[in-house]
């Protein structure tokens, strides 16, 4: 209906969610990591080159996969997917965002959203982090958004 090859979604799912673990934990540095949130240019220029390396390797591991196993990706379709991955990305790891989002949907719909986010012990920040726990999985939520917009466009 779409023109969308049923095979490739799963395929650039699993791609681009391997490729976040890497390029999320691994491959951050440590001063990204502790100053994307920081206020200014500062905070912004280090979350920009992370979410610049994420990218990097995000496009990286569905060009693999897509070779490996001969699955047609339309270009325009992994562009479009991979620049609304690093919008949310970035978004996210702006980190008051995220917040301002889980105290707004505390309010709202989710009551002790914004409690859950400030969950866990500091010293261990982000790991073990209600924060932590909701910025993984507002990242994995957008990667399927991206693997089902890079599987447009492709006739099955």
């Amino acid at each position: 209906m779409f023109g969308a090859d049923p095979t490739v979604f799963p395929a650039a799912f699993a791609a681009l969610y391997a490729a976040h673990e890497v390029g999320d934990h691994w491959l951050q540095t440590n001063g990204q990591a502790c100053g994307k949130g920081a206020n200014g240019w500062a905070g912004r220029l280090l979350c920009a080159k992370h979410v610049a390396t994420l990218t990097a390797v995000k496009l990286a591991a569905l060009t693999v996969v897509a070779t490996v196993l001969g699955l047609p990706l339309n270009p325009y379709a992994v562009a479009v997917a991979l620049g609304i991955d690093a919008v949310s990305h970035y978004w996210a790891d702006r980190r008051v965002t995220l917040l301002a989002l889980a105290d707004w949907l505390g309010r709202t719909v989710l009551p002790g959203k914004g409690e859950f986010a400030r969950l866990g012990d500091g010293a261990a920040a982000p790991t073990g982090t209600g924060a932590y726990a909701l910025d993984q999985s507002w990242h994995i939520g957008w990667l399927a958004v991206a693997a089902l917009l890079a599987s447009l466009g492709v006739a099955s």
